[in-house]
């Protein structure tokens, strides 16, 4: 439906505001993905593992997820509309790997880690964020 200027009328505002603090969150996501990757690290090093291949692989599969997180965030920034799909897609893989981790026992992990990716993609959802990615 149009209105009378020709544009659609159910067409939301463009709200910066919610793309800015989508993008505050993604930042933080890529620091503690950035951290993880660090401990991860020292564990490789200094831990007794069963497998040095798997615990490297691990290690390496973090780090590639941290640098994607860390190019998608500074493409949000830069009001790139292509990369919120696959910003909110790693913010959803979030919830099955906090539902996981909840129910294995680490709820004040893993509930937290729910919320997170929750809060992620509700931002980038949100009408106001496409619009304003559109409109910059």
């Amino acid at each position: 439906m149009r209105d009378g200027s020709g544009t659609p009328a159910s067409e939301p505002a463009a709200n910066p505001n919610l793309l800015r603090w989508a993008v505050r969150l993604l930042v933080v996501e890529t620091g503690l993905l950035a951290v993880l990757v660090l401990v991860l690290v020292v564990a490789d090093f200094t831990a007794q593992a069963s497998s040095g291949r798997t615990a490297i692989a691990v290690t390496l599969y973090v780090a590639v997820i941290a640098a994607l997180l860390g190019f998608l965030t500074r493409s949000l920034a830069r009001h790139r509309a292509w990369a919120r799909g696959p910003a909110v897609v790693l913010n959803m893989l979030l919830l099955p790997i906090g539902f996981t981790m909840a129910a294995g026992g680490l709820a004040w992990m893993g509930v937290p880690l729910m919320l997170l990716g929750l809060a992620g993609a509700v931002l980038l959802l949100a009408p106001g964020t496409r619009a304003a990615l559109l409109t910059q």
